[in-house]
């Protein structure tokens, strides 16, 4: 017999940067300071597109030859530009109704992120939904970040669910991705700048404006589907 989670509906996992909390913008104006800082100026539109991807590949896609070298330093200083703008953030529209409405319904709600725990904590403070969540993943679970799919696997182990009986909400194609490989349903989210049409192209089950609107949707979306048995 299967294993499939208590709920009779399947387990979610949220990406949490662009999805749950309005903070992309305030990436990409950090890593533009940032790369300017370390003599490396870098268009805006090309950081943008890298958001959301695991920094060791963003920093290779915008500094090129220049990643061994200048890496670690543009890092340190983005995140040092990001933490100074933490009273920017605040949750996107619905974010906190749509958390409690799956907690009320018995679903897992795991947040599924490699935010470094420092950023995280910022994250989850604006979020402030700890009675919501089962558990939480961060930087210090995985080796490699978005596409690859090691924070959704390990999101799944936390939430004691197979890949079949979960779904992935987020906002960027690398989220789709990730889920796609570690062979999870994804839901994808306008929020984070990404394009309705890539992010179905990517693999997304369903394309919703933000998670106010998925929330508005939620009896009939893909995450009130019964769990495979």
């Amino acid at each position: 017999m299967p294993h499939h989670t208590a709920s009779d509906r399947p387990a979610v996992l949220f990406d949490i940067d662009g999805t749950l909390v309005d903070s992309n913008y305030l990436h990409v104006e950090a890593w533009d300071r940032a790369f300017a800082s370390v003599g490396h100026p870098v268009d805006v539109w090309r950081i943008h597109r890298s958001i959301g991807m695991d920094s060791s590949k963003l920093l290779e896609q915008a500094l090129g030859d220049d990643a061994d070298e200048l890496g670690e330093a543009a890092k340190d200083e983005h995140s040092r530009i990001y933490a100074d703008m933490a009273e920017r953030l605040r949750p996107i529209s619905g974010a906190r109704a749509l958390l409690d409405a799956l907690h009320e319904r018995g679903q897992t709600v795991v947040l599924a992120t490699s935010a470094p725990q420092a950023e995280l904590d910022q994250l989850l403070a604006v979020l402030d939904v700890d009675g919501s969540l089962d558990a939480v993943t961060s930087a210090e679970d995985v080796g490699s970040a978005k596409p690859d799919p090691d924070i959704v696997e390990t999101a799944l182990a936390r939430a004691d669910s197979p890949a079949e009986d979960a779904v992935m909400v987020g906002d960027s194609v690398w989220d789709v991705e990730a889920a796609k490989r570690a062979g999870v349903a994804s839901i994808g989210v306008l929020s984070g700048g990404y394009g309705r049409e890539e992010l179905l192209a990517a693999g997304a089950s369903a394309v919703y404006e933000d998670v106010a609107e998925l929330l508005a949707d939620l009896d009939e979306s893909i995450l009130s589907r019964r769990p495979s048995r």
